[in-house]
């Protein structure tokens, strides 16, 4: 399989594991799990050709490691970045004393005003390191990296969660909490 194959599948596991399961008619537990061999049947109908080995590289393979496996590889999720309800089961957890989220500059004057909002997923998504919320930013255009000051959230209770691919989860940042890097 090649890289543009690889970009498509993962893609599309995306597309049907976060937002849209219903496309292919596929259902997600309560906490976002389904059957891999159901997936890979109902795949087909939008011409995405799956196999247990192939599901196996692109999870492995993922660059953010969006997805996971169950421990007897039956069953498949995404790790976060739902707009579907679901519950990852994720405890609340201490972030480390600042997080970051990359952006456009286009955003940035709405950002400051009304801070980071959620949209229509669940979380908003945050970094512990710089250079990740810088790719994610250039993404988007002109990056720009928000420094978030997440212990300061924390000591006011607001919870944060941390999935298991190493991303932080908050359901909003206020722009009190935010500041700007070039």
């Amino acid at each position: 399989m090649d890289a543009k194959d690889h970009t498509r599948l993962s893609k599309f596991l995306s597309l049907v594991l976060r937002h849209q399961p219903e496309l292919i008619g596929l259902e997600l537990d309560a906490n976002g799990w389904t059957d891999v061999n159901e997936l890979i049947t109902k795949a087909a109908s939008q011409k995405a050709v799956l196999t247990p080995d192939l599901i196996r590289t692109l999870v492995r393979d993922s660059d953010k490691q969006r997805f996971a496996l169950s421990e007897d590889g039956k069953r498949i999720r995404a790790n976060q970045g739902h707009s579907v309800d679901v519950d990852l089961g994720y405890a609340p957890g201490q972030p480390p004393s600042v997080l970051f989220h990359g952006t456009a500059e286009r955003n940035l004057p709405s950002i400051l005003e009304k801070g980071l909002v959620r949209g229509a997923r669940h979380h908003v998504h945050l970094s512990d390191n710089r250079e990740t919320a810088m790719k994610v930013g250039q993404r988007h255009g002109k990056p720009v990296v928000l420094v978030v000051e997440s212990r300061v959230m924390h000591a006011q209770c607001i919870p944060f969660f941390q999935s298991a691919n190493g991303v932080w989860l908050t359901e909003h940042v206020a722009a009190r909490f935010l500041r700007a890097e070039a």
